[in-house]
C-alpha cells in the first residue's frame, strides 16, 4: 500500500475509489498526565503527549490503509490529518484520503 499526501503517483494512472478515514481518541495515564501538568510550569517538550500523539497518528493512518485495503485500493492519495482535544488529555487525531487504484 502506497500512502502519500501529494494528489498524484508519478508514473502512475489512477482510478479513484473514494474517501477513507481512520481515527482513535488516544489519552495518558493519570500519571503521566500530573507529570505533564507539572512540566508545563518550567517549559519544554511534553514527551508522554508527544508520544501519544504519534502513537494515535499511527493507528489511525493504519486504520485508513485498512479501510483503503477493503476497497481493493492499490493505494491511498492527498493523506491529511486531523486532531482535536476530546478532554483534559485526550485527543482525537484522524487520518483520511482518497483510495485509488492503478489502471
Amino acid at each position: 500500500m502506497i500512502l502519500v499526501n501529494t494528489d498524484y503517483i508519478a508514473g502512475k494512472n489512477l482510478e479513484m475509489l473514494g474517501l477513507v478515514k481512520g481515527s482513535t481518541i488516544q489519552s495518558k495515564n493519570v500519571g503521566k498526565d500530573i507529570s505533564q501538568a507539572f512540566k508545563t510550569l518550567v517549559g519544554g517538550e511534553l514527551r508522554a503527549y508527544n508520544e501519544m500523539m504519534n502513537d494515535a497518528r499511527a493507528l489511525a493512518t493504519k486504520r485508513m490503509a485498512q479501510e483503503a485495503e477493503a476497497l481493493g485500493a492499490d493505494a491511498v492519495v492527498n493523506i491529511r490529518y486531523a486532531s482535536a482535544a476530546v478532554m483534559q488529555g485526550a485527543a482525537e487525531v484522524m487520518a483520511y484520503g482518497t483510495a485509488v487504484r492503478f489502471v
